[in-house]
């Protein structure tokens, strides 16, 4: 009986540990404070001044109606809300993401509006359903294999390219077509047909975006021209006198359920274009909750949050939602208006609702210049000067390939911008790593045991005949040769050592091209009349050692926990055990 009530006991912590670790709004609320309330219920209405005005763009960015981006914001706050675990992001429509949309559904619909809404469900659907797959697998370790400079690059050349199309709007001309360059060619080819009464309208909401950014950081700014456009637009009938675009009539209440609905060959096509997608928004979303974390002392998991927001774009693809993730301006703003908890998001999705039922007749007269004002500066913040200026002057090299992916983007259009940036990334990574750096090693004179480069400290100690050579990354397939050109050019040296120790502290496992190629290291040297010694090696390798026979060769005798046991083992102050090759005397340092 007792052991029964044991196991009940366990059974319910664990369960208890699962919910809390899947539903994260189970640890944190119990804990709530009463303090926070007033701050987060202030950044939740300040939340949702930025997050209105943004949503209606960045839908009509996508091409979906304005209240798409809307419905997007009353499942993405409240689900990542209860299921994230960053307590300042905010999850929703964002720029980039947005116009993805657009240049994935596209080529799917053929020109067909009437596709649009199923083809958009299918895609945020499989972006939430891609997102969700990945955190329960627990594949957060894959956003580590984007380098941080090509993400740059190729968001700073998305926010160009945002903000390039948005320029018909904002001067009240047709809109072109092709590439970036090909675009903005248009825009100023066509300047002579410029709408002024547009532009005015236009101008003077970035200006007031900028203005207030900058002396007023605390003020939504979007919100604010988005009333004044509607109020101008409404005073002065805009539309019927001066031929100014507006959003029209936007339909309020509750959404309902769209079937996401395409066909095999065209969900292919869509494939590839939701894994861009997911990646794009993981690398913002990550990049913003780590920040905040950051700044705030507390950790986040990888794995949860992709969850979350997988959560949050199934709910918004099953309701004509945009595809949502975590954003870097509107989560800033949240921390700025003082958000101390997730209950910031589910003050905004509270406001978003009584939008939606209530307050979308205003919208009418909204002036799509002030939309295409929003998105503008929205971008603008993506464009980050002073990263790429301290890329360039850190890695020449890196800058290289970041400007690669933001010409990709320009030049090319976003997905094969997107697949060059995914490219370089992992070009990069494997290049980095077959190309690990090396050090020859001396005994550091005044502290025994400790042993460090010769290049960099001339002073060292070094051991007459031994040459301690230290790898400084993971052997594998890749860089295998490299370690056999090093250890040849060592071989080679006048006068040649009588042995080589090998550090092989930066290698945890071992495959088998290594392995060979350890193999023909050891042979060379032998022809030679010259041993190899192995030092700080892990049970993992020691282990590929003995089934690869590599150990029967080396013999156990010369392979050494440590550095200074190799050196007293070369220098005779270990006995050699009886199957060890011969070595030389012992040498003084």
């Amino acid at each position: 009986m007792p052991e029964n009530r044991t196991n009940d006991h366990s059974r319910a912590a664990s369960a208890a540990g699962a919910i809390k670790r899947y539903v994260p709004i189970t640890s944190w609320i119990p804990s709530y404070e009463r303090t926070w309330l007033r701050p987060d219920i202030i950044a939740g209405l300040t939340l949702w001044g930025i997050l209105i005005p943004e949503a209606i763009a960045y839908a009509s960015m996508a091409g979906a109606p304005a209240q798409a981006g809307l419905y997007a914001l009353l499942f993405s706050l409240p689900v990542f809300a209860i299921l994230g675990t960053s307590r300042q992001l905010a999850v929703a429509a964002t720029s980039s993401t947005s116009i993805m949309i657009a240049a994935v559904i596209a080529p799917i619909i053929a020109g067909d509006p009437g596709k649009f809404p199923a083809a958009m469900a299918a895609l945020v659907v499989t972006v939430g359903v891609i997102f969700l797959v990945a955190g329960l697998l627990r594949l957060g370790f894959v956003a580590s294999f984007m380098s941080e400079p090509v993400m740059t690059g190729f968001v700073f050349g998305l926010a160009i390219y945002i903000a390039v199309h948005q320029l018909p709007k904002v001067f009240g001309i047709s809109k072109g077509s092709g590439n970036t360059l090909q675009q903005l060619m248009h825009v100023l080819t066509n300047l002579g047909n410029t709408n002024w009464v547009t532009f005015a309208v236009g101008a003077c909401a970035i200006a007031i975006l900028f203005i207030l950014h900058r002396y007023a950081p605390r003020i939504p700014g979007a919100l604010v021209v988005l009333v004044l456009g509607i109020l101008v637009a409404t005073a002065f009938s805009l539309a019927a006198m001066h031929d100014v675009s507006i959003v029209g009539e936007v339909s309020g209440g509750l959404p309902s359920f769209v079937l996401p609905k395409v066909g095999a060959h065209q969900f292919l096509e869509l494939l590839s274009g939701a894994f861009g997608i997911a990646l794009v928004g993981l690398a913002e979303s990550l990049g913003a909750a780590r920040t905040f974390a950051d700044k705030h002392d507390y950790d986040i998991s990888v794995n949860q949050e992709m969850i979350a927001m997988g959560a949050a774009n199934l709910g918004a693809g099953f309701f004509g939602g945009l595809v949502v993730s975590g954003s870097m301006s509107s989560s800033t703003v949240n921390d700025q208006a003082g958000a101390k908890t997730q209950a910031s998001s589910i003050v905004a999705a509270a406001m978003g609702l009584v939008t939606v039922l209530v307050l979308m007749p205003l919208f009418k007269n909204l002036p799509e210049a002030v939309l295409g004002a929003i998105v503008i500066h929205a971008v603008t913040h993506l464009m980050k000067v002073k990263e790429m200026r301290r890329i360039y002057r850190l890695s020449p090299r890196e800058f290289a390939l970041a400007m690669t992916a933001l010409l990709g983007v320009v030049i090319l259009e976003i997905l094969p911008g997107l697949l060059i940036a995914v490219v370089l990334s992992l070009l990069l990574l494997i290049w980095k790593a077959s190309r690990p750096a090396g050090a020859i090693l001396g005994r550091v004179p005044g502290e025994p045991g400790a042993y460090s480069s010769l290049e960099r400290h001339s002073e060292n100690e070094t051991v007459e005949g031994l040459t301690i050579f230290r790898f400084d990354g993971p052997l594998f397939f890749a860089n295998a040769s490299l370690l056999r050109d090093r250890v040849n050019e060592i071989l080679k040296a006048v006068p040649a050592p009588r042995a080589v120790l090998i550090d092989m502290q930066a290698t945890s496992v071992l495959d088998v091209s290594s392995v060979d190629m350890l193999r023909k290291i050891v042979a060379d040297a032998r022809g030679k009349g010259i041993e190899i010694m192995f030092c700080e090696v892990i049970d993992p390798v020691r282990k590929m050692f003995k089934r690869s026979g590599l150990l029967e060769t080396v013999t156990e005798s010369r392979i050494f926990r440590t550095t200074e046991e190799g050196v007293q083992s070369y220098l005779g102050t270990r006995g050699p055990a009886s199957d060890a090759p011969d070595l030389p005397p012992p040498r003084s340092l």
